[in-house]
């Protein structure tokens, strides 16, 4: 058993979910989501849209009744949807140059309860499909779960602990995002922020990849250098002239490859050992049909980025350190193997 482990959790395989709820996944998820398809597309509207933009709607019911049942969970993610008000563009733009600027944003950011900040170039595929955005530069924040409060997911009736902090860390990205997007249009430009849980228009994953803030691990989730999978995002999309952050490629990716923690911790077994095609890449993916009833019975779940080697603070340091060094490793072999071929 992991440090992370809480022994009230259905291991790997125990999980069945009631009939009731079963019924309520009247279309598989999988294909909906791009599994299989070999060609690149914008991602469809998902489980966390609103639900008349996909067939289950239902079951975002299940796990909203569900959350109730936790103490102090609905107070906790009512906070996450706590929006102020955006204030007017100023009308006179900080003509500042995109270096300047790009540090002057972050340093807000993380001065509002962002624990880590990164910028992409935006790509039509970070838009999901139906919606559309016009700014330039996508703003991702991270914001760290209390690692103690997360161990305790999925929660119950008698403790609300974990659910309460998913709920916590939601409201924290909500706060950054409005405040970084209001501080932007104070500078004249414009800014559109991206909260969960609920989705809009925005995917948060490959943005965060592609400026640095972590790798996709084999659960699905970010993995980060800093804190590794217990991390929410949020996003600010923007027309202030930026300078992208760089990718951080630190060993997450190869670790999952022979690491089986999650796998062995998912009670409905929704995550495999391999790489699937998604949408026209190979990537990790973990399986919605068996993933979506425990999450909607459980009230969230968590699980899979609790128990990660990556997110335990004790561990990461080592892990890091271990994997520097094999990547270290193989970029020399691979440096060897052209000189050779040359």
């Amino acid at each position: 058993m992991t440090e992370a482990a809480n022994p009230r959790r259905p291991r790997r395989g125990t999980y069945r979910p009631k009939p009731e709820t079963q019924a309520l996944l009247k279309v598989s998820g999988n294909p909906i989501n791009g599994l299989g398809e070999t060609s690149r597309r914008q991602a469809s509207p998902f489980f966390w849209h609103p639900a008349d933009q996909h067939p289950f709607g239902e079951l975002q019911l299940v796990a909203r009744v569900s959350s109730r049942k936790c103490p102090g969970s609905t107070e906790a993610f009512s906070k996450a949807y706590e929006y102020p008000e955006l204030v007017t563009l100023a009308e006179t733009k900080n003509m500042a140059a995109p270096e300047l600027l790009s540090a002057q944003m972050m340093a807000f950011a993380r001065e509002h309860e962002a624990d880590g900040v990164g910028i992409a170039a935006m790509d039509p595929l970070y838009v999901f499909e139906g919606y559309s955005i016009a700014d330039p530069w996508v703003i991702v924040l991270a914001v760290a779960h209390n690692y103690e409060r997360l161990k305790e997911v999925p929660s119950d009736e008698t403790n609300g602990v974990g659910v309460s902090d998913v709920g916590d860390q939601y409201a924290r990205g909500t706060r950054s995002s409005y405040a970084l997007a209001n501080w932007i249009r104070g500078q004249g430009y414009n800014a559109s922020p991206y909260p969960g849980p609920m989705a809009s228009a925005l995917l948060l994953i490959p943005p965060a990849i592609t400026c640095g803030l972590g790798e996709l691990g084999k659960h699905g989730s970010l993995i980060s250098r800093e804190f590794g999978a217990g991390v929410r995002l949020a996003g600010v999309t923007t027309d202030m002239p930026l300078v992208a952050t760089k990718p951080d490629r630190f060993g997450a990716d190869e670790f999952c490859m022979t690491c089986q923690v999650c796998t062995r911790a998912c009670p409905p077994a929704a995550i495999g050992d391999t790489k699937q095609m998604v949408r026209g890449v190979e990537r990790w993916y973990v399986d919605f049909d068996k993933c979506i009833p425990f999450f909607a019975e459980a009230a969230s779940c968590g699980i899979c980025i609790a128990e990660c080697p990556w997110t335990r603070p004790d561990a990461r340091p080592k892990l890091l350190a271990t994997m520097a060094k094999r990547l270290s490793s193989d970029s020399a072999k691979k440096d060897a193997e052209r000189l050779v071929e040359a």
